[in-house]
This record gives structure tokens, C-alpha cells and sequence, in this order.
């Protein structure tokens, strides 16, 4: 496709960056759905299945995520990033209610936003260098067994205290 019929779509290089932003929030939302609200697996086992395909997906979208960071301050604010957000939020809020349904509504909150801070940080980092399939299953696999480890520690608090 040539950079003018391109342009008969979009009116602008951001607004080109700003649908393939809005794309990515959609295969997020939909990666954490498909994944987290899957009950036929426990929820230890879904959030290990999250992390692996999350830090995967960060491997393989690396240069694109570049490029959509660059422009991020022209649809930061954008109502489709707030809803984006919230329906992230929602999704794992649910998530954290199934996999510690003892905890307080502050602990979930503050465990869902630990993770998915460190996942989001964590993942952006490791996609900055290129890296095998086994080095990527490595990673996956201890940040994932440090999020069980962290959400079995607090399922244990709760229950004890």
C-alpha cells in the first residue's frame, strides 16, 4: 500500500499510531479475558498461563510498542485509553476476587495493581533485547512463580489472621 492511500484512511501519522494503539488495547483486554476468566483452570494456573503469554507477546510486539511509546502523549488521555484501562482493571479486579476471595478489597486491589505494574515493567524491559524461546520461558516462568508465590502468601495471611 502506498503512503497516499493510506492517508485516504488516516488523516495523520498519529492517527495511524492511535489505531494501532487502540488495536493493541483490544488484544490485551482480549489476551487477559481469554486467559484470566478461563474456570476451568485454577486461578494459579491462569495467572502462570498470563504471564507467559504476556511476556511473549511483549517479545513479539517489541518494535511496534516502540513506536506506539513514542507517541503516546498524543492519546494518553484519550477516552479510548481510559476505557481501555478500565476494562484491564475490571478484569483482573474480577480475577483477584476468585483467586483470593478471603482478602480484603484493598489487598485485591493492591495485589492486581502489583502485578500488572510488574508484568507491564518487567515485560517491556525484557522485550527491549531479543531473546530465544527457552530464555523467554525462563523469565515467564520465575516471574510467574514469584506472582503465585506473592498471591499463596496472601491467601495464607488472610486465612490465618
Amino acid at each position: 500500500m502506498s503512503v497516499g492511500s493510506l492517508y485516504q484512511y488516516f488523516p495523520n501519522k498519529a492517527a495511524i499510531l492511535f489505531r494501532l494503539q487502540s488495536d493493541e488495547w483490544r488484544r490485551t483486554s482480549e489476551l487477559l479475558r481469554s486467559i484470566l476468566a478461563d474456570g476451568a483452570k485454577p486461578p494459579l494456573a491462569r495467572l502462570r498461563a498470563l504471564v507467559h503469554a504476556f511476556i511473549r507477546s511483549e517479545c513479539e510486539e517489541a518494535a511496534i510498542r516502540t513506536a506506539l511509546s513514542d507517541a503516546a502523549p498524543l492519546y494518553r488521555d484519550a477516552p479510548e485509553a481510559h476505557d481501555a484501562r478500565a476494562a484491564g482493571e475490571g478484569i483482573v479486579a474480577a480475577f483477584m476476587r476468585e483467586a483470593l476471595p478471603k482478602a480484603s478489597d484493598a489487598t485485591r486491589t493492591l495485589a492486581g495493581e502489583l502485578i500488572t505494574t510488574t508484568l507491564s515493567e518487567v515485560g517491556k524491559r525484557f522485550s527491549e533485547m531479543p531473546h530465544g524461546e527457552a530464555e523467554i520461558a525462563r523469565h515467564a516462568d520465575g516471574l510467574a512463580d514469584m506472582f503465585c508465590a506473592y498471591l499463596g502468601e496472601l491467601a495464607r495471611r488472610r486465612i490465618h489472621s
